[in-house]
Formats: structure tokens, C-alpha cells, sequence
């Protein structure tokens, strides 16, 4: 939980690990001592400070971002829905469906005319019609669906902004 003064999962982040945290968002395999280097620290010292910004979960995952082109996957789409029911049940069974299936990147739980917004990574509009299906138009619960086609990727990032 995210508290006044930068205090996050019991403690307190100071401009080094702000600084560390800002190079392994860019690359997470950037050599200790070079970030030593770059902030002012030993080698050792970012390693623990690592070691700690992950134990504590402020370093949810250390990952790859696969260009998806790549393996035939350029298809993005943002898919906005809206359940029929508000319902605890019936939204925790939306939610599960989203969050198993593989093509949706992310998935938000969100206010306003929809209750879901989706970003999915297809390989062409026949495999997101057959997810529609499955994930729509099959559930009794989703009074409609938008689908948005991305036309170009301007920016995708995970990174979260780290101030000083």
C-alpha cells in the first residue's frame, strides 16, 4: 500500500534505490557495478538494495518484452466491456476469464460506460473473433463490447515514473 513520502511495503525508498529502480526499468540486466557507477554505490550495496526492492515487492517481476511482430502476433487490440450484473460473483467470473486468457496483455477493472477495458495481442482477426466468442459473446453477463484496432504503437511501457 502506497503511503505518504514514498513509504511502500514497509519502507522507505531514498534516491539511490529511486535511481537503481530507474535503470532496471530500462534494462533489469544492466551489470551491479554499472549502476554502482551511475548512482554512487558499490557493487554489493546495489545488490542488496535489489535483493530488498524485491523481497519486499516494489520489484513485482524481473521480465522480457518479446516484440510480438516477431512470432506473428501484430495485431493489438483495446477492447472495452460491460457486464449486465454487477453482481460480486458474476464480475469475479468475468475477471478470471480475462485473466486466463493468454492474447490479454492487461486487463483493468475500471469506472464509467464500460467495467472492463482488455488490451489484447492477436495474430489476426480471426483468432480475436473466435476469443469474442468465447469471451463475449458466449457470457451471459456482457451486455456489450468495443473493440478498438490499434493502427500504431506510439509508446507501450511497463515503467512506472520514478522522481528524485
Amino acid at each position: 500500500m502506497e503511503g505518504l513520502f514514498g513509504m511502500k511495503h514497509g519502507i522507505e525508498l531514498d534516491r539511490f534505490d529511486r535511481s537503481i529502480l530507474a535503470i532496471v526499468q530500462e534494462n533489469n540486466l544492466t551489470p551491479h557495478r554499472v549502476i554502482g557507477e551511475r548512482v554512487g554505490l558499490s557493487a554489493p550495496a546495489v545488490t542488496r538494495r535489489l535483493g530488498r526492492l524485491r523481497e519486499t515487492g516494489i520489484i513485482q517481476r524481473d521480465v522480457s518484452i518479446v516484440a510480438g511482430a516477431a512470432l506473428g502476433r501484430a495485431l493489438t487490440l483495446i477492447v472495452q466491456v460491460a457486464a449486465d450484473s454487477e453482481q460480486i460473483d458474476q464480475v469475479d467470473a468475468m475477471r478470471n476469464a480475462f485473466k486466463a486468457c493468454p492474447q490479454v496483455q492487461h486487463c483493468y477493472y475500471v469506472t464509467g460506460e464500460a467495467d472492463f477495458t482488455l488490451i489484447f495481442n492477436v495474430s489476426d482477426m480471426q483468432e480475436y473473433e473466435q476469443l469474442t466468442r468465447s469471451l463475449f459473446i458466449e457470457n451471459p453477463n456482457v451486455r456489450r463490447f468495443t473493440t478498438f484496432v490499434a493502427m500504431e504503437t506510439v509508446k507501450a511501457s511497463q515503467e512506472v515514473f520514478v522522481q528524485g
